[in-house]
């Protein structure tokens, strides 16, 4: 009996050690997320915000902000800064007011903030000390503070005249 329960143990072990989990997963996105800027000082950065950033997309690379799904409210802020932030340029924006709300993010210690320009498929990809751009003339883009690499085409999707006339 003895040798059947240090088999089911090693099993079992060996089960534990591939199942997936949260870290394991990968990236955790939200779109639109509130963050709570209130530690510090946004006029400096010429932001209308006074106490919250709101990207286009928050990418967390561990866990995300945590909330109690068993209770009614949602949070509408949350305190836990993302691992990268994306904006993207609308076109009643200005590349300027974006760059300022960038060094906003890495004031509230964002890792990597992206700069998408749509209109002519650009991405800037910004760290504390450098930006690197990307555009159709690149395969990928890579954010080496995060470790992502994606296909530029996956991005800025192409679509062809005879499927859209």
């Amino acid at each position: 009996m003895s040798e059947v329960i240090e088999l089911n143990d090693e099993v079992l072990e060996d089960e534990e050690a591939d199942m997936p989990s949260l870290r394991h997963s990968g990236f955790e996105t939200f779109v639109e997320l509130s963050l709570d800027a209130s530690e510090i000082d946004l006029s400096r950065f010429k932001l209308k915000a006074k106490d919250e950033l709101v990207p286009d997309v928050c990418v967390y690379t561990g866990p995300p902000p945590t909330f109690d799904e068993d209770v009614d409210d949602d949070l509408l802020k949350v305190s836990q800064m993302p691992d990268l932030a994306i904006e993207v340029l609308s076109p009643s924006q200005s590349v300027s007011s974006l760059v300022r709300k960038i060094k906003a993010y890495f004031a509230l210690n964002v890792k990597s903030c992206w700069l998408v320009m749509p209109s002519v498929e650009v991405i800037n990809v910004y760290s504390q000390n450098d930006k690197r751009t990307f555009d159709m003339n690149d395969t990928e883009v890579v954010d080496e503070v995060i470790d992502i690499r994606l296909p530029i085409q996956k991005i800025f999707r192409r679509h062809s005249k005879e499927t859209h006339p």
